[in-house]
C-alpha cells in the first residue's frame, strides 16, 4: 500500500504542466531520433546534458527518460517501411515488418509495433514500480559464468531459428563473431585483424554493419535482381484485423515477460530478448509458414520484448546505481550532475524525484501511443513513392546515418562493402540477423568467459557447478537436441506406419 501511495505522489509531480511539457518534448525527440540510424538516445541525451544544466532535475530526467523509450518506438518505423533499423534492437522488426510491408501490410505492422510497445512499456512500468528493488537483488545473483551462458543460449537459438538450416545460421553467426573481434582487445590492449588500418582500431560500428546488411543490402539486391516478388509500392489495409489482434496479444504478453528480466541484468541489453522472443513466437505460432515472409507475431513479440527490456533497465540504475545500457550510463551522469547518487538511499532522499520519474513512464507511454497511431496512415502513404526513388532515398539516408557516426569517409566505404555482402547473403539464402547477434554479443561473451575462467582459475566445470549457469546450459543443449530428436522420432513413427500398412 505504501508503494501505491508513493506512486500517487509521483503522479502528482509528473502531471504538473511543466513536467508534462518536458515529457512530451522527450517523447517527440525520442521518436524522431529512433527513425535516424546512427544517432541513438545515448548520444542525444549526452548532447543535451549541458543544455539542461539550468533545468529542474525532475523535469530534465523525465525528458531524458522520454527520449530513451521514445527512440524504441521510432526505431520500428523505418525498420518496417525501409528495412533500416534505427536501433540495433529493432533488427528483428526490420526482418518481419519489412516483409509485411511488401505484402501490403505495413499498417498492421506499424500498429502492432506501436500498441505492443505501449502494452509492454505499461506492464514493465507496473512491474518496475512494484518489484524493482527485489528484481534488482535477483539480478545480482548473476556472475560472469551466468552472463556467458545467456549469450551462448542466444547464439544457439538465433542460429537454429533464423537460418533455413542450422549450418547456414551458424555460418552467419561466426561471420558476425569474426567482425566483432576486429579492433583493440579490451583486456590486453592488442589490436586484432585491423590489417594496419587505423580506422579499424576502434572496431566496426554496429550501426554501419546493421544498416549495411539490411538497408543497403536490400536496395542493392532489388537493383541487381529486380525480378524478385514484392515491392514497396504495394499498399493495403492500414488497421489491424481481428485475426491480427488474436495473434498479436499473446505475442505482446510473451515478449514483455521475456524482455523485462533482461533489462535488469548488466550485459543483458535489448538485443538478446528480441531474438529470443522471435524464436519463441516462431516455435509457438500456429502459422509458422509465414515466418520469413512477414508474420505479425514476428513484429509484435520482439517489439514488446524491446520496450520491456528498455523500461526494466531503470531498475538497477535507480535501486543500485548500476547502468546496464549506454543510455542509462549517460543518465547516471545526469543524476550526478544534480548531485544525486542513484542507489538504495535515493528512494529515501529524493523520493519525489524517483516516483515522479516512474509515474512519467506511464504518461509517456500514453503520449507515444497518441503520437504514433494517428501517423500510421501517413507513414503508409510513403509506400506510394516509386520504388527506384525510394531505394535511392534509402541509400542516401543510410549513407548520411553511417557518415554521421564518426564523420568518416572510411565508414561510408565500409557501409557499401557490407551492403554488397548483405546482397550476396540474400542471393544465397544466408540469414543476416545472426551476423549482428555475433557482432554485438561476441565481444561481450568473450569478456564474460575470460572473467569467469579467471575467477575459477581455469576450471571449466564451474559452469556445471553453479545452478543458474548449469540450468541455462541444459536449456541451450535442449534447443539444439530436442527439435532434431522429435523430427527423428516422427520420421521413425511414419516409417513404422508405412511398414505396418504394407503388411
Amino acid at each position: 500500500m505504501d508503494t501505491l501511495n508513493q506512486l500517487m505522489n509521483g503522479f502528482a509531480v509528473a502531471i504538473t504542466p511543466l513536467n508534462l511539457m518536458w515529457a512530451l518534448v522527450g517523447c517527440f525527440l525520442g521518436t524522431a531520433i529512433g527513425v535516424l540510424p546512427g544517432i541513438g538516445p545515448a548520444l542525444t541525451v549526452a548532447m543535451l546534458l549541458p543544455l539542461t544544466a539550468k533545468v529542474e532535475p525532475t523535469a530534465a530526467l523525465i525528458m531524458f527518460a522520454g527520449i530513451y523509450y521514445g527512440a524504441m518506438y521510432g526505431g520500428s518505423t523505418t525498420s518496417i517501411l525501409m528495412n533500416t533499423p534505427g536501433e540495433s534492437s529493432t533488427m528483428i522488426t526490420a526482418m518481419e515488418g519489412n516483409l509485411m510491408a511488401k505484402r501490403g501490410l505495413a499498417g498492421p505492422a506499424l500498429a502492432t509495433a506501436a500498441i505492443g510497445s505501449f502494452v509492454a512499456g505499461t506492464i514493465a512500468t507496473v512491474l518496475l514500480s512494484l518489484f524493482a528493488p527485489v528484481a534488482a537483488d535477483v539480478a545480482l545473483q548473476f556472475g560472469p559464468g551466468e552472463y556467458f551462458m545467456i549469450m551462448l543460449l542466444a547464439f544457439t537459438t538465433v542460429s537454429a531459428v533464423l537460418g533455413s538450416s542450422l549450418l547456414r545460421g551458424m555460418t552467419s553467426l561466426f561471420l558476425g563473431l569474426g567482425i566483432g573481434l576486429i579492433g583493440m582487445d579490451s583486456l590486453s590492449g592488442q589490436t586484432r585483424y585491423t590489417l594496419g588500418i587505423q580506422e579499424l582500431y576502434d572496431g566496426i560500428d554496429i550501426v554501419v554493419v546493421a544498416v549495411g546488411l539490411f538497408a543497403v543490402g536490400e536496395a542493392l539486391f532489388n537493383a541487381f535482381f529486380p525480378q524478385r516478388e514484392g515491392t514497396f509500392n504495394k499498399v493495403g489495409r492500414v488497421m489491424m484485423s481481428r485475426s491480427d489482434w488474436r495473434r498479436s496479444v499473446p505475442a505482446w504478453l510473451r515478449g514483455t515477460f521475456i524482455g523485462f528480466p533482461f533489462g535488469l541484468i548488466p550485459a543483458g541489453g535489448a538485443e538478446i530478448p528480441t531474438f529470443l522472443s522471435y524464436a519463441s513466437e516462431k516455435k509457438l505460432s500456429k502459422h509458422p509458414e509465414e515466418f520469413g515472409k512477414g508474420a505479425i507475431e514476428g513484429v509484435a513479440g520482439p517489439e514488446a520484448a524491446n520496450n520491456a527490456a528498455v523500461t526494466a533497465t531503470l531498475a538497477p540504475l535507480l535501486t543500485l546505481g548500476i547502468p546496464t545500457s549506454n543510455t542509462t550510463a549517460i543518465m547516471l551522469a545526469a543524476f550526478q550532475n544534480y548531485n544525486l547518487q542513484p542507489g538504495p538511499m535515493l528512494f529515501q532522499t529524493s523520493g519525489d524525484l524517483v516516483w515522479g520519474l516512474l509515474a512519467s513512464l506511464y504518461i509517456g507511454n500514453v503520449m507515444l501511443l497518441v503520437l504514433n497511431l494517428p501517423a500510421i496512415g501517413l507513414w503508409v502513404r510513403m509506400l506510394r513513392i516509386p520504388t527506384p526513388l525510394l531505394y535511392g532515398g534509402i541509400l542516401i539516408f543510410a549513407g548520411l546515418g553511417a557518415y554521421g557516426i564518426r564523420q568518416s569517409a572510411f565508414d561510408l566505404l565500409l557501409l557499401f562493402l557490407i551492403g554488397l555482402l548483405g546482397m550476396a547473403m540474400r542471393r544465397f539464402d544466408f540469414p543476416t540477423a545472426p551476423v549482428i547477434v555475433g557482432m554485438i554479443l561476441g565481444p561481450m561473451a568473450e569478456k564474460q568467459l575470460r572473467n569467469a575462467l579467471s575467477i575459477s582459475q581455469g576450471d571449466w566445470t564451474m559452469f556445471l557447478r553453479h545452478p543458474i549457469s548449469a540450468s541455462i546450459l541444459a536449456l541451450t543443449v535442449a534447443v539444439v537436441v530436442v527439435p532434431r530428436l522429435l523430427r527423428w522420432l516422427s520420421r521413425r513413427s511414419a516409417m513404422r506406419g508405412v511398414a505396418d500398412a504394407a503388411n
